[in-house]
C-alpha cells in the first residue's frame, strides 16, 4: 500500500514537471523573435547647383541667359562692345553648337551640362569634345555673367573673408596669387577660386572651356582669360585685364557660392 502511494506521489511529479516543462517551451515560443535593424542606408546627397540657385542648366534645348545688367554697365573694367560680342556671340554660339550636338541624342537630352561634365565618358565618342567645350562654354559663361555686376568691387566679408585670410594669408596675397596663376595659364583658359574635394579653397586653372566639376572641384569663381573676353580694350595686356576685373567682381554672389559650397 505505502509502495503504490509512492509510485503515485511520483508519477504526479513527473507529469507536473513534464507540463511545466511544455507550458515553459510554449511561452518561449509565443515571445517574439527579435530582429535586428540593418541601419538605414545614407542617402546620397544631391550635387550642388553650379550654374545658380535655381538648379543646374539644361542642356537641350540649351537657351543663352540675358545679361544681369546693361553691356556698358561694367566700364570700370571692361568695355560695352566687349560684353556685347562676348554675351551675343561668343556665348550664343557655345548654345547653338550644344544644342546641334545633342539633337539626335535623345537618351542625352533629358540630362543637366553639369551631369554631363561630371561624366564625359557617358557621353558617345562622336560628340564628346562637343559637349566638353560648348557645354563648358555654356556653364562657365553663365556662372561668369553672375559674380560680376556693376555695384561689384571692394574686397569681401564675413565667413569668406575669414577663410580667405586663412587660407592666403590676406586678401591681397589671393589677390596676387589668382592674377599670377591667370596670368600663367597659357593661350586660352580660365582662373577660378574653387572648393576642393576636401573641402578647402584653393586656385586652379582650366584650359579652353572646362570647368572644375570634372576634377571634382567647385566653382565658386572664376575669371576668364581668353582674349576674347579682354582684346578690344587691352589688346595683349592681359595683366592690366585681370587687375581692373576686381572692380565688377559681385562678391555677394561669390559669398552665396562659397557657403554653398560647404553643404556639399
Amino acid at each position: 500500500m505505502n509502495i503504490s502511494r509512492t509510485i503515485s506521489h511520483y508519477f504526479r511529479q513527473s507529469v507536473a514537471l513534464l507540463l511545466a516543462f511544455v507550458l515553459a517551451g510554449l511561452v518561449i515560443a509565443c515571445q517574439p523573435t527579435p530582429t535586428t535593424q540593418a541601419p538605414s542606408p545614407t542617402p546620397t546627397p544631391s550635387p550642388l547647383p553650379v550654374a545658380s540657385p535655381a538648379g543646374e542648366l539644361r542642356a537641350y534645348p540649351a537657351e543663352l541667359p540675358p545679361l544681369p545688367y546693361a553691356y556698358g554697365a561694367l566700364e570700370t573694367a571692361i568695355d560695352a562692345r566687349t560684353m556685347e560680342i562676348h554675351h551675343d556671340r561668343h556665348h550664343a554660339a557655345y548654345v547653338k553648337n550644344l544644342n546641334a550636338a545633342l539633337q539626335q541624342e535623345t537618351n542625352l537630352q533629358n540630362q543637366s551640362v553639369e551631369a554631363l561634365l561630371r561624366d564625359l565618358n557617358s557621353v558617345p565618342e562622336a560628340i564628346r569634345e562637343k559637349v566638353r567645350n560648348n557645354g563648358g562654354g555654356h556653364l562657365n559663361h553663365t556662372i561668369f555673367w553672375q559674380i560680376m555686376g556693376p555695384d561689384g568691387g571692394g574686397e569681401p566679408t564675413g565667413d569668406l573673408a575669414q577663410e580667405i585670410n586663412q587660407t592666403f594669408g590676406s586678401f591681397e596675397e589671393f589677390r596676387k596669387q589668382f592674377n599670377q596663376a591667370g596670368g600663367d595659364r597659357f593661350g586660352s583658359g580660365w582662373v577660378w577660386l574653387v572648393r576642393n574635394p576636401q573641402g578647402q579653397l584653393q586656385i586652379v586653372t582650366t584650359a579652353n572651356q572646362d570647368n572644375p566639376i570634372t576634377d571634382g572641384n567647385y566653382p565658386i569663381m572664376g575669371n576668364d582669360v581668353w582674349e576674347h573676353a579682354y582684346y578690344l580694350r587691352y589688346q595683349n595686356q592681359r595683366a592690366e585685364y585681370l587687375n581692373n576685373w576686381w572692380n565688377v567682381v559681385n562678391w555677394g554672389e561669390i559669398d552665396r557660392r562659397a557657403q554653398g559650397s560647404q553643404q556639399r
